[in-house]
């Protein structure tokens, strides 16, 4: 028996015969459902929640104070101006001095710079040493970088000011490199120890038969494969030496105070007047190198943490 002529003919598109066409993994809903409707809003809430304040800053910095004293904060100016941020840049008063934060900017760059290749460099050579030389000890020297990495540094502050103060680099650019890399240390060993075991051991063993040392390994083969980690690594140190404040002001010494110490001065300086639109620019300055870091790089921080910065 063969089919009826009418099972063999080819179903319509529209027909209730014929099969609906899948859609695309990627392809957006057409109608929006409530749980959709409460993400949106929860996204919307929270991006609002932390634009405000930023907002606030940046229509505050470019307001006379007349103006500001008026108490409309979320108002446009009502006739813009940047005399406050250059005043902030140039002329504001950090203490006894008001040669402005610029001179701050420039002693973070001198500490941010050294501190972030020294951790970096460091800490990729632990990790790699911790995750294909195992040496008897290693694993009690990961576990005690760890557990430090989760002890509050305040308390080291006290040991370590009287131990430069006897080598001689306390209140010094060279010793507030050295405090940088030594508390970034356990992070950067998490990271890239992490990042290296999640690679195919066959290339260490290849690479060990072909005669290829200690350093040859490292610098030929591991770290050129550790591109995405070193972007994460970067990232996470300028932002978090950049932003600090006790370390540098406790171990930099008052010729090399960097950015946030000369903030906090600015902001809480007694003399004179307040002036807001000073302090508001003189903070966003002060921003400026984390968010820009964060917004040139973020996608490739994503792609780092992705690629092995959780693994191990």
């Amino acid at each position: 028996m063969t089919a009826p002529a009418e099972s063999m003919r080819p179903a319509w598109p529209n027909s209730p015969a014929a099969p609906r066409a899948l859609e695309p993994s990627g392809a957006r809903p057409r109608r929006l459902n409530p749980a959709r409707v409460g993400l949106y809003a929860f996204l919307a809430i929270t991006a609002l929640f932390f634009l405000t304040p930023l907002y606030v800053m940046v229509v505050t910095s470019l307001k006379e104070l007349s103006e500001i004293r008026s108490g409309a904060i979320l108002s446009l100016p009502l006739a813009p101006t940047i005399e406050p941020w250059i005043k902030a840049w140039s002329s504001a008063c950090t203490g006894l001095s008001c040669n402005g934060i610029s001179v701050g900017f420039f002693n973070s760059v001198a500490i941010l710079v050294p501190s972030v290749i020294a951790s970096i460099a460091v800490g990729a050579l632990t990790g790699y040493a911790l995750s294909f030389w195992r040496v008897r000890g290693s694993g009690v020297l990961f576990g005690a970088l760890m557990i430090v990495a989760f002890v509050p540094y305040q308390i080291f502050i006290y040991p370590l000011v009287r131990v430069f103060a006897f080598v001689g680099i306390n209140n010094s650019i060279p010793g507030i490199v050295v405090i940088h890399t030594i508390f970034g240390l356990p992070t950067m060993t998490l990271l890239f120890r992490n990042y290296f075991v999640s690679l195919p051991p066959e290339l260490f063993k290849a690479a060990r038969v072909d005669g290829a040392g200690f350093f040859r390994i490292f610098w030929s083969v591991m770290l050129p494969m550790a591109t995405p980690m070193i972007i994460v690594a970067v990232i996470l140190q300028v932002t978090g030496i950049w932003n600090d404040f006790i370390l540098g002001l406790v171990f930099a010494g008052r010729e090399n105070l960097p950015m946030t110490v000369q903030l906090n001065n600015i902001v809480n300086s007694t003399q004179g007047e307040r002036a807001y639109n000073v302090d508001m620019a003189a903070t966003i300055l002060t921003a400026l190198v984390p968010l820009v870091v964060y917004f040139a790089s973020g996608r490739w921080f994503v792609r780092g943490i992705a690629s092995g910065a959780v693994k191990g």
